[in-house]
């Protein structure tokens, strides 16, 4: 008998045993699930390592022997069906090329994961998108995604480049999430570059409803931990409404992040504002239990005078990042390093010339 034809008395009596059923056979595929991501890739490893031992003497060269790999993949595919095509066969072998150490291999990626990894040349770079991808549960899309926008190379490239490279230290290191600030779960600059803006005749609305429509990519881009709470919130004083473009709320955080849109250069008054905005929202909207509301002015141009001159540069609550319209080139990105790299060596020099005085005083 169809279910449809089930007496609704019987069926809602059977409803809990359904449901602890439903639960324990979704939980066994997961485990299976798991179980045969694992194996898989610890089994590709393996044959990468084979291949590379056989083939190279462990050594990697340009020619390594393809007449022999397809060879071997035809026996495989024989043997074993597919899955072992010498295309799939070469990404395993610079699966093991790429992660040499058994241990240095997490069971909490997948096959599928590992195979974009391999890709990455900069081997603290993929170390650091191992971790990412791992701590913040990204699926395969997501971590293709930050690969393809050089996410790793835009946090050294941010403004405040010694918390950022901390940060990036700390990820591929610890094993234990430590207390972070808001600091470190902002970044600067975004990259809007899915939106297509349009160079010319952009409104401040247009940015916003942008963002919404593509909210799952805005998400992505802002980082983990981040809900989307409203848009246009309004928020009343005695005398006055005020309309906050986006509310989120960032749950590893505990507290409210209001985000105000911004077109051309940041001023003295858009600090100000979201200076008062962050304030009526701590005193109106702010829980027991949540911590202190943060406030980002996201704008197309930063100055480096009003953040210098302005609340901005002590405050753990109000913070400024400029969006990009698109990718900066890596060309852009090595030489803003290099000049970012020059800036700290001043410094250092600068440094030691003022406690050398502060001695021979």
């Amino acid at each position: 008998m169809s279910s449809s034809n089930t007496p609704p008395a019987v069926a809602q009596g059977l409803a809990p045993l359904f449901n602890d059923i439903a639960a324990i056979i979704q939980q066994s595929r997961q485990q299976v699930q798991l179980a045969v991501n694992s194996a898989m890739v610890q089994c590709y490893w393996h044959i990468g390592r084979l291949i590379v031992e056989h083939e190279q003497q462990g050594q990697a060269r340009a020619a390594y022997g393809k007449h022999q790999l397809e060879a071997l993949s035809e026996q495989l595919t024989t043997e074993f069906g597919k899955g072992f095509d010498a295309s799939n066969l070469r990404n395993m072998r610079r699966f093991y090329l790429m992660f040499p150490i058994r241990e240095t291999v997490s069971l909490k990626l997948s096959w599928s994961h590992y195979n974009v990894l391999a890709r990455v040349e900069n081997a603290n770079a993929r170390n650091w998108y191992q971790q990412e991808a791992i701590q913040q549960h990204w699926s395969v899309r997501a971590l293709d995604r930050q690969i393809s926008k050089l996410y790793y190379e835009r946090l050294l490239s941010s403004q405040d480049k010694a918390a950022v490279q901390a940060e990036a230290e700390q990820k591929i290191t610890e094993t234990e999430p430590l207390a972070l600030s808001a600091k470190d779960y902002l970044r600067d600059p975004y990259i809007l570059d899915f939106l297509n803006l349009p160079s010319q005749r952009l409104l401040e609305s247009d940015l916003e409803q942008g963002l919404l429509d593509n909210l799952q990519a805005f998400l992505l881009e802002l980082g983990k931990g981040f809900a989307l709470v409203g848009r246009q919130q309004r928020i009343r004083t005695e005398d006055q409404d005020f309309y906050i473009d986006l509310v989120f709320y960032h749950f590893k955080l505990k507290c409210f992040l209001l985000i105000d849109l911004k077109l051309g250069k940041l001023t003295h008054q858009d600090v100000g504002q979201m200076d008062s905005y962050v304030r009526i929202y701590d005193q109106q909207q702010r829980a027991a239990d949540d911590n202190p509301t943060i406030g980002l002015i996201l704008c197309s141009q930063k100055s480096e005078a009003v953040v210098k001159y302005s609340v901005l540069t002590d405050s753990e609550q109000l913070f400024a990042a400029k969006y990009l319209p698109y990718l900066p080139s890596e060309a852009e990105l090595k030489r803003e390093l290099e000049l970012e790299r020059l800036k700290v060596q001043a410094q250092l020099l600068s440094r030691a010339d003022e406690a050398k005085q502060g001695h021979m005083e």
